[in-house]
């Protein structure tokens, strides 16, 4: 039964719970603004701000970042801080090392939904800017992306700690949804052709046992290990494979085949059952088996969820079964541990099942990934219990992550004498917050068949074609 401290008898719980989430929001937002004001993220016990080396020398990660959450949740005030910094601070003509993959589900993704959400030419105009930064990235023998580009000169390179100096799967596999955006929004067709030849690469190398290894060579196009993970390296990758033919307004036949294709494999490998009856996806390293679970990989739940419809129809319940199945089981990561918060991998092997057995392990950084699939799982079943499930997690993140000035991560899930990393990560702003807030929102709110979210949480419009624009593109393809 869901109770709110924070209502009173005359406040319905939906929108009680709406006005704390805005709060929790408006609260992370005041202190990021008061002491890290143009930094990329907030450090709220020691109120000061941290720049990172993420982004390339960009700034105002958590601007970005907040900018559609603000908005959406009717923080006026808040929001037209935000978006007058983007107007007169943001600086695209940085020099430093950027992740291409960071950078555009952040930067990218936040400037796409904030122009779609308001209109406003100025995010546009950013957007496109940065957009055409990133391009360098795939000039490699294959156009497979490096993992690594400097903004300002262009040139690019693989990670360090990457295998044999590979890209990797879930980076240059989470582009497709703003490359398609940038191309719409530009009218240069160059976008949506760099990730589309990704897919041809991909499409034309064997695959072992129908998976996707997380690590492929730029320069020769050929998988670097047989590592496969739908948690860290792997995830979003599959994200947007069904994400993809949604955001077409299923006519992207192509992405649509890729992830039934990958679901099959990924079920016939990878999804296992623990002896207490816990639906897991293990990783795969090889052809055995590793049997842990990331918390990064509990989004699963929302992305099998929202692909149910389209797949063979005989198999639709099997697929929201299954959904139902992997969150419930990330639920338990939650559940099974004293703040009620999961850590960042919990493992189904040596007598523990859905718990860290590593102290490396047992952290928890305000990832949205457990909420996300809630989220998701409401909003196609309306069953309560993903709104119950939400609230747990709310009660748990102000229990133990808000500190005076902010809220931060954790170390250690399984000790109530909290100890915080210190860091108020970008994503609990555009992601974690809002999430809860569509929980125990209206459907009609940013609606699913309407709307896609990248994987940073940034919403991003279907495209529908009209008849007349499809028969155009018909006869310029026709002429060419």
């Amino acid at each position: 039964m869901l109770t709110c401290a924070f209502c009173s008898s005359l406040f319905p719980l939906v929108f009680c719970t709406a006005m704390l989430f805005q709060q929790m929001m408006k609260f992370s937002w005041d202190n990021y603004k008061r002491y890290a004001w143009g930094k990329n993220e907030l450090r709220p016990l020691t109120r000061n701000g941290h720049i990172g080396n993420m982004f390339g020398g960009l700034r105002g990660a958590s601007i970005i970042d907040s900018l559609d959450t603000l908005y959406i949740m009717g923080l006026t005030e808040e929001y037209n801080d935000a978006k007058e910094w983007v107007q007169t601070s943001l600086d695209l003509n940085s020099n430093g090392e950027a992740s291409l993959f960071e950078v555009n589900i952040r930067y990218v993704g936040g400037l796409l939904a904030a122009y779609y959400l308001t209109g406003e030419e100025m995010y546009k105009n950013k957007v496109l800017e940065l957009g055409e930064k990133l391009l360098p990235a795939f000039n490699t023998p294959t156009g497979i992306p490096r993992g690594v580009i400097n903004l300002g000169s262009g040139t690019s390179w693989s990670w360090g700690w990457a295998s044999a100096g590979s890209s990797i799967l879930a980076e240059f596999g989470t582009l497709h949804l703003e490359f398609v955006h940038l191309s719409e929004l530009s009218g240069n067709p160059v976008y949506t052709e760099k990730v589309m030849n990704i897919r041809k690469l991909l499409n034309k190398i064997e695959k072992p046992h129908g998976l996707y290894p997380n690590f492929l060579s730029p320069v020769s196009g050929n998988w670097v290990q047989h590592h496969v993970s739908i948690g860290g390296l792997g995830d979003s990758f599959y994200e947007y494979l069904i994400k993809s033919y949604l955001m077409s307004d299923k006519t992207d036949g192509e992405a649509k085949k890729m992830y039934y294709g990958a679901m099959e494999a990924i079920e016939a490998n990878l999804v296992q059952k623990s002896p207490g009856g816990l639906t897991y996806m293990a990783e795969w390293r090889g052809g055995i088996l590793d049997h842990k679970m990331g918390h990064l990989a509990c989004f699963s739940g929302g992305m099998i969820g929202i692909g149910a419809d389209d797949g063979a129809p005989e198999k639709r319940q099997h697929f929201l079964d299954l959904a139902a199945e992997i969150t419930h089981t990330c639920h338990e990561s939650y559940t099974r541990s004293a703040t009620k918060l999961g850590p960042e991998a919990f493992r189904f092997d040596g007598g523990g099942e859905a718990t860290a057995t590593r102290l490396s392990d047992r952290y928890y950084i305000l990832r949205p990934e457990v909420i996300e699939s809630y989220m998701y799982m409401w909003r196609l079943t309306h069953d309560p219990k993903y709104r119950e499930w939400g609230w747990e997690a709310v009660e748990a993140l102000e229990q133990h992550c808000r500190v005076e000035s902010g809220f931060s991560g954790i170390r250690d899930v399984y000790t109530m004498t909290a100890s915080h990393d210190n860091m108020q990560q970008s994503f609990f702003l555009s992601e974690t917050l809002k999430y809860l807030y569509l929980l125990f929102s209206d459907d009609d709110l940013l609606p699913l068949e309407d709307w896609v979210f990248n994987t940073e949480a940034h919403p991003l419009p279907v495209i529908r074609r009209s008849c007349a624009q499809d028969e155009a593109t018909q006869d310029k393809t026709s002429s060419e």
